[in-house]
């Protein structure tokens, strides 16, 4: 039986809002991956979400200084889960963060100054923005996308790159 578009429509939109990358706020990106430069680079989106980086990567981990955008996206082209967070964020939202990274393989946790959300979690191609860290996307997110397979480089280490901060 063949059923009217009218009918089809609402039944794919609701599909479509209950997959597995169904979270509200994500946004998605279409970063190819392979676009190794040096020096400063400039990013659509704070923290960056894919593009250009250099060929050096974040070694992944808890740091308590900003990280250079262009290691960090190096790391995300890796697969890592990048965490951060606006400085000025509470003490107990900050023991949550640092609790989810330490329970996270490759992953990056930093302040971001100037973020326009209290929480970012960014992988290559995909973030969300959270007030706090139990709100339930960020469960979600990290279940969808931590160690994602996508990456233009999966599977490379995320550690013995740069261990510094800017």
């Amino acid at each position: 039986m063949t059923r009217p578009l009218s009918v089809l429509l609402p039944c794919a939109l609701l599909l479509a809002a209950c997959a597995p990358k169904g979270i509200e706020g994500l946004q998605t990106f279409t970063y190819p991956g392979g676009d190794q430069r040096s020096g400063s680079l400039t990013y659509a989106q704070l923290p960056p979400a894919g593009g250009p980086h250099n060929a050096l990567w974040q070694t992944c981990g808890v740091y308590d200084q900003p990280v250079y955008n262009e290691y960090a996206v190096s790391s995300l082209a890796r697969g890592a889960l990048w965490i951060t967070y606006r400085p000025g964020l509470d003490a107990a939202q900050k023991a949550a963060l640092l609790a989810l990274a330490k329970a996270t393989p490759n992953t990056l946790l930093s302040p971001y100054p100037g973020q326009d959300s209290a929480i970012a979690l960014t992988v290559w191609n995909a973030q969300v923005k959270v007030p706090t860290a139990d709100d339930a996307r960020v469960k979600a997110f990290v279940a969808a996308y931590a160690e994602r397979q996508t990456a233009p480089y999966p599977g490379a280490p995320c550690s013995g790159g740069f261990g510094g901060m800017r």
